[in-house]
């Protein structure tokens, strides 16, 4: 990879639906090259997928919250059910196997306190093996993810 699909990523990472004209204009390249270095970054796998970034507010996702979960059992099935069965809460956005004080860290958005009590009560608390779930809800978001910083 040089310094021009790095400039590519970049670009295509800011703005998902900018054209190859307008990538091939910033970087003072034709079109045909820009076509075809993408192509290549997407089928190398540098790529993975493009996707609009929806308000979640707008949409009424209000409250954002993280929940650190430790697990009572760490054998081998106890990890890979827990990790099937994260996936079915569409509340869920994100989890991380960490390492430290915590199992798990999951990113759950909901319409708001209320929602959230019943995610936990009625979704989360209904998976084997939780032994301790502690939640952090956000009041600001300094910084939300925007795009990967390219070494």
């Amino acid at each position: 990879m040089d310094s021009i699909d790095k400039n590519i990523l970049l670009l295509l990472q800011k703005d998902g639906k900018i054209t190859m004209k307008e990538i091939a204009e910033r970087l003072h390249l034709t079109t045909t090259p820009i076509f075809e270095r993408v192509k290549k970054l997407e089928k190398d796998g540098y790529i993975d997928s493009y996707k609009a970034i929806v308000n979640r507010k707008k949409i009424g996702l209000q409250l954002l919250a993280f929940c650190n979960i430790t697990l009572n059992l760490h054998q081998k099935d106890f990890i890979k059910n827990f990790e099937k069965d994260i996936h079915q809460f569409p509340e869920v956005v994100e989890c991380y196997h960490v390492a430290g004080m915590f199992d798990y860290l999951v990113k759950i958005y909901v319409k708001d306190m209320q929602h959230y009590q019943d995610f936990l009560s009625n979704k989360l608390a209904s998976l084997e093996n939780i032994s301790k779930v502690q939640s952090s809800f956000v009041m600001t978001e300094v910084k939300g993810f925007s795009y990967l910083p390219i070494p």
